[in-house]
């Protein structure tokens, strides 16, 4: 039995609500290659939850001789931004479970919320692509904030614009950055890797570990118990 009260449920979005993690890694493969950034599909799982300006400085710190000329973090941002932006409208997919989680939010009587890192423009595409923008009470970016994730800010709002206290919200994951920002707002944690990901020791930091999104009803009825 779950002695926690959880009166909402807070969703990261990319790799949780929709399969738009294959279009960032190509995104953010290409741009920054063409830049000249020697950079790997595998080395972009390193930044998997961050900010897309935390992205392009991370590698950019990491490869410095590539910014000698004309660097512009916000450009190259930009034209990631772009192009996930245009993937997604085309092709964009849920991930399983999306609608049965929700409703089983919503039909538990939880408070429902997004807390990304990414921007406006891709919130947006995914609400449209999705058709899931009504079950949303709250949806908080850290694209503005002074520190994205793994900084718990972009939680701890989300919590405040749904009018709770951040240790009464059940906070879903796919990302190490984002497990920590979470865990980081005194939230309740749902950790759910990718499956190739999935026995990797750092998951212990949860205080969940599920598959999918189809097993997150059965989750919230145990706290109702």
């Amino acid at each position: 039995m779950l002695t926690t009260q959880i009166h909402g449920v807070i969703f990261d979005m990319d790799g949780v609500l929709i399969d738009s993690e294959p279009a960032w890694q190509t995104a953010e493969h290409l741009v920054m290659t063409e830049l000249g950034v020697p950079l790997s599909f595998e080395d972009t799982e390193q930044t998997t939850g961050l900010r897309i300006d935390q992205v392009v400085h991370y590698w950019y710190a990491r490869h410095p001789w590539c910014s000698a000329n004309d660097y512009d973090n916000l450009a190259v941002a930009n034209k990631i931004v772009s192009q996930v932006v245009n993937e997604i409208s085309a092709q964009g997919q849920p991930m399983a479970g999306v609608i049965e989680a929700l409703n089983a939010c919503q039909q538990l009587g939880l408070k429902i919320g997004l807390a990304t890192s990414s921007s406006s423009a891709i919130i947006t595409a995914v609400m449209n692509k999705l058709n899931i923008a009504d079950y949303f009470e709250a949806r908080c970016s850290a694209e503005h904030l002074s520190y994205g994730k793994p900084h718990p800010e972009v939680y701890l709002n989300c919590a405040n614009a749904l009018g709770l206290a951040p240790s009464n919200c059940l906070a879903v994951e796919d990302s190490f950055n984002g497990l920590i920002a979470a865990r980081a707002a005194t939230m309740q944690t749902v950790i759910i890797p990718a499956p190739n990901q999935a026995t990797q020791a750092r998951w212990a930091a949860a205080h969940h570990q599920l598959k999918d999104l189809t097993q997150l009803a059965g989750l919230l009825e145990q706290f109702r118990e």
